[in-house]
């Protein structure tokens, strides 16, 4: 929630040591934490009343939001390449033709690609 890490947090309780005291500083968390608690009911409450107020239902409204993902561009990429085209038939039914044009038999055809699969939630 807030991304704090543990340097932070020993950052923390020891300024706070060094400004209340090892006697005051028990207190002076609880009181940080009853007054934490007392900002989120508040926000809470105020959420609600205005939800309330304007008469709009939040899980309906959070359902149309969730709608609105397949318009995400990656998304839309996704399902324009999900649509591959069918393989050409191949014209020469021999798997390994001997080359009269004295080139190797090894070399591999130009219309060869390698076949991805598309992500859209990767980067």
């Amino acid at each position: 929630m807030f991304d704090i890490g543990i340097g932070e947090l020993l950052a923390l309780a020891v300024v706070g040591l060094l400004v209340f005291g090892p006697e005051r500083l028990p207190k002076a968390a609880a009181d940080a934490a009853k007054w934490a608690r007392q900002i989120r009911q508040m926000a809470n409450s105020a959420r609600k009343e205005i939800v309330d107020s304007a008469g709009v239902d939040l899980g309906e409204t959070m359902n149309g939001l969730k709608g609105l993902q397949d318009l995400h561009p990656r998304r839309l990429a996704s399902g324009i390449f999900e649509d591959e085209p069918e393989p050409e038939p191949n014209p020469n039914p021999n798997p390994n033709p001997k080359p009269s044009n004295g080139s190797s038999p090894s070399a591999k055809p130009a219309n060869l690609e390698p076949t991805q699969a598309f992500d859209p939630d990767v980067s």
